[in-house]
């Protein structure tokens, strides 16, 4: 077994790992080589994988957050090694590269995810069960009807969107979404790279529900063939309680469906009442739950 930094090239071994440990996820393979290639700017963000007899069994990323005002806070994401491969040590291993990764970076508390098996793991290793996610799954056949804006409203396809205009949506919308820590210092530069420049979003299924000519609600597609993820689903506070966000959303699948996508996926913290009960409506089902956990580092 040996750990190393992941390359461009282990991008195929990495998305077919996470085909089987996570099959809810959706990341393509150009997407994931991109990147692993050119990583997120102002994260020190780092890959590493474990390697047996040439063949990926095993992945972990680390980065400072750097979408939060909490000091010195840092992710270890998805950690994950092949069911066949458990139990040697390799999960461990990997958890410890990351954390040294991050160790030098002044990062002092560590939040990782983990799936239900995974906690007594997290726990071992001084993690604690923080909040549960649940992740869902739709079908899209048949896809849910195109709806009718209301009126003043307009529903247009990011494409024609100027980007600063989302990401000055995105920014307002995330601010209140329920986590372990606030999502209120994401950089332009930033959310470019990893909503605007992702190879895997479908900026035509991508709906903004505009009105006066400011994005009100928006619903995020990334895509890989037949699968799609809901990357974020959102709206401004001051025009909550209009049914916005589910209308872009339901726009937003009806139209990756016409386009040959057979199955959506998307997560939501459970403490987010109003999406899960979106959600519910148009006809996702619990597919996997997962647990932010948090440990200190020392």
């Amino acid at each position: 077994m040996r750990i190393r930094e992941a390359q461009p090239d282990d991008a195929p071994g990495v998305v077919a790992l996470r085909a089987i440990v996570y099959p809810y996820q959706v990341r393509g393979v150009e997407s994931t080589r991109k990147m692993i290639a050119e990583p997120v700017p102002g994260r020190d963000w780092a890959a590493f994988v474990a390697e047996v007899d040439a063949q990926v069994v095993g992945w972990v990323t680390a980065q400072r957050n750097a979408s939060t005002s909490t000091a010195n806070f840092g992710d270890i994401n998805l950690l994950h090694v092949h069911p066949e491969h458990r139990r040697r040590g390799i999960g461990t291993a990997l958890l410890t590269t990351a954390t040294g990764h991050l160790a030098p970076l002044g990062v002092r508390r560590l939040r990782a995810f983990a799936q239900p098996d995974a906690l007594p793991f997290a726990r071992r290793h001084g993690y604690q069960p923080s909040r549960e996610l649940r992740f869902s799954a739709l079908e899209l056949n048949p896809a849910p009807a195109l709806p009718d804006p209301p009126p003043g409203v307009r529903l247009l396809s990011i494409s024609d969107l100027d980007p600063h205009l989302l990401y000055a949506a995105d920014v307002a919308a995330s601010v209140d979404e329920p986590g372990d820590v606030p999502v209120d210092s994401i950089s332009y530069e930033s959310w470019h790279y990893d909503v605007w420049d992702n190879l895997g979003l479908d900026k035509t299924a991508s709906i903004a529900a505009v009105v006066d000519g400011e994005v009100a609600a928006f619903s995020l597609v990334k895509r890989d063939g037949d699968r799609m993820w809901s990357d974020f689903t959102g709206s401004l506070p001051a025009y909550r309680g209009r049914g916005l966000a589910r209308l872009t959303k339901t726009a937003a699948l009806h139209l990756a469906a016409a386009n040959g996508v057979r199955v959506a996926y998307t997560s939501n913290d459970e403490a987010n009442a109003p999406m899960l009960a979106i959600n519910t409506r148009l006809g996702y089902r619990p597919v996997a739950a997962e647990w932010s956990c948090l440990a200190d580092l020392t």
